[in-house]
């Protein structure tokens, strides 16, 4: 049971740590040149005001509109971990897909036989045996 719980815990740790990469990967090389593709926009300033906070819009930037205290809807952001999610989903799902073709590659070879069919009687015997025990005859070494 300590063996589970300590894999366990690697797991997690290696996932969290997983998670930082891609989302480093996610908002520092993704990001940027989808950005520029479609305009130069900045996905994790994008945003939508809902309601105006304290000093009327319209906001220069994301964080000013919050500093305001105004309520913002921010898709921008929603698309970054949108985009995380998919990355590490799809790790995930390559990891498990490889896990999976190597339990079956261990399950695909067959034991070796562990009888044989004795030729004067053709009982099942064990394949070791030099006399069937069924009809007693001498068998030929194997």
């Amino acid at each position: 049971m300590r063996g589970s719980v300590i894999d366990l815990a690697v797991g997690v740790i290696i996932g969290v740590a997983f998670g930082s990469i891609v989302t480093s990967l996610v908002n520092d090389l993704l990001m940027p040149p989808i950005g520029l593709l479609l305009g130069g926009a900045d996905f994790s300033a994008l945003y939508l005001t809902l309601e105006a906070g304290a000093t009327p819009g319209p906001y220069a930037s994301l964080a000013a509109a919050q500093e305001a205290g105004a309520v913002t809807l921010n898709y921008g952001a929603f698309a970054n971990t949108v985009i995380n999610f998919l990355i590490v989903a799809a790790a995930i799902f390559a990891v498990i897909r490889a896990v999976e073709k190597l339990h079956r590659k261990q399950e695909a070879a067959p034991p070796p036989p562990s009888e044989k069919a004795c030729p004067y009687c053709f009982s099942n015997i064990a394949i070791k045996a030099s006399r069937c025990p069924h009809c007693t005859s001498q068998l030929q070494a194997a």
